[in-house]
């Protein structure tokens, strides 16, 4: 599953759509850094899952930051809690504490959400 993030350049670049110009040169140091910031707040692995790109939008050019982390919505919007059980065993295996530790079922508390996308944008204004 991918999500998108997209910055637009605005008033200024439906009037200069032009690739190779001043404005997708600016617009693409925004995004970049709009992209280091996401990676860097992202949890684990999943910064590595980061990548952006320059493409043409209906007012523009715009500014495209993509995660294809398979677990990003679910980082992004939290999850409610949950029972989880073994899919080809007939039970879990885990660590607590250093020990291991086996169960047939396993009751998640749930996560917070972590927009860690939506405070890049902020943060790379």
């Amino acid at each position: 599953m991918s999500v998108d993030v997209r910055i637009d350049q605005g008033r200024l670049s439906r009037f200069l759509r032009l690739r190779g110009g001043i404005v997708e040169r600016r617009l693409a140091r925004r995004t970049a850094r709009t992209a280091d910031i996401a990676r860097g707040l992202a949890p684990g692995s999943m910064g590595d899952y980061i990548d952006w790109h320059i493409e043409s939008g209906p007012d523009g050019l715009q500014g495209v930051i993509t995660c294809d982390h398979p677990a990003t919505r679910f980082v992004l919007d939290g999850t409610r809690p949950h029972i989880i059980r073994p899919r080809r065993a007939r039970a879990l295996r885990f660590e607590v504490d250093g020990r291991v530790v086996y169960s047939a079922i396993v009751r998640h508390p749930g996560t917070r959400a972590n927009p860690f996308l939506q405070r890049a944008l902020r943060l790379g204004r």
